[in-house]
């Protein structure tokens, strides 16, 4: 009986093909360097980001990615570590160590530039190369320092003015400051201090001597520009600042110090900061913030919040309150 010969179709070669180059690199494997390994080239994040508010845009800078020893006893000091470091087990966070944003942000209001706190600099609570990065920064994102037309500051503590002076001079030759009255009356005098506050308060003074004449004070509910209105944050220190920022009927609140753990400051507003000048009032400051936030459903700029420092805040059932990181929300 005659048999019939099956011809080829294109699935039985493709088939035949695949099999004979697996048998090669089966039987090839051996050879030295097939599959090389790519070097490790080390981590990496993000050193600014950009996004819109309305007419606005919005640039935050890393000023420094350093890890630090906590949160406890950073936040909680009023607690148990061991309620702090449940907190951070049940967040999948680690218990001893975490990495707090430095945020400087940059609004273009399309008439202005503005500078919104200047980081670490050279003598700020994180040294270079660990911090102080703003003025090497800007340029990648796309600023000029002699562009900048306002700097304001949210509150005196040297990694929010450390990056005014860079080699002993203005960083922003061309900018006008603005900072809280209160604030400023609580840093600049000399002899009103010591121990701790004095040696902050030093730097303060050196930071702003050149400029001093540049600045001016604000209170809360003035405007700084059409847009950027101030708002009473006290606590932290006793003229610190958080600003709701508008335009075309969009607003973000940038609210500088009122947290410091992205967990730990918004699930408890109730435990103190060890940064916070008046920690009962700050504590109160918090909650109110947290809950202005929460209601009116404002995008938020976090100075202290991991980087890029945008999110939202949402009640959790109970008490406290959780920050939901920015993914896409202000891109569109």
């Amino acid at each position: 009986m005659h048999k019939q010969t099956k011809t080829p179709n294109r699935r039985d070669v493709m088939v035949s093909g695949l099999a004979t180059g697996l048998a090669t690199i089966v039987a090839n494997s051996s050879i030295p360097g097939a599959f090389a390994a790519a070097p490790f080239i080390g981590l990496a994040q993000p050193k600014f980001y950009r996004c819109k508010l309305g007419a606005f845009e919005i640039t935050t800078i890393s000023d420094s990615e350093a890890f630090i020893d906590g949160p406890y006893p950073i936040i909680g000091a009023n607690t148990s570590e061991a309620d702090v470091q449940q907190l951070m087990r049940d967040n999948r966070l680690p218990e001893k160590k975490y990495q707090p944003g430095f945020s400087p942000t940059l609004i273009n209001t399309g008439k202005e530039l503005i500078l919104f706190d200047t980081g670490n600099g050279e003598n700020g609570f994180v040294p270079r190369p660990n911090g102080g990065w703003l003025a090497k920064q800007l340029a990648p994102a796309g600023f000029a320092r002699e562009q900048i037309d306002i700097v304001v500051l949210s509150h005196g503590h040297p990694d929010h003015i450390g990056g005014l002076l860079e080699n002993g001079s203005p960083l922003f030759p061309n900018a006008r400051y603005f900072i809280g009255q209160i604030d400023y009356d609580f840093w600049a005098p000399e002899g009103k201090h010591s121990g701790e506050l004095e040696k902050l308060a030093v730097i303060f003074r050196t930071n702003t001597k050149q400029i001093a004449d540049r600045f001016s004070f604000i209170k809360p509910g003035e405007d700084i520009v059409t847009g950027v209105r101030a708002i009473e944050a006290y606590g932290h220190t006793p003229g610190h600042l958080a600003f709701l920022i508008e335009s075309n009927n969009q607003s973000l609140l940038l609210w500088g110090d009122c947290a410091h753990h992205q967990v730990a400051s918004l699930a408890r507003p109730d435990w103190h900061c060890a940064f916070d000048v008046d920690k009962a009032q700050a504590a109160l400051t918090r909650q109110r913030i947290f809950e202005m936030a929460a209601t009116e459903k404002f995008p938020v700029v976090g100075y202290h919040m991991p980087f890029p420092s945008m999110g939202y805040v949402e009640r959790l059932q109970g008490s406290g309150f959780r920050w939901v990181p920015h993914s896409y929300q202000l891109n569109l």
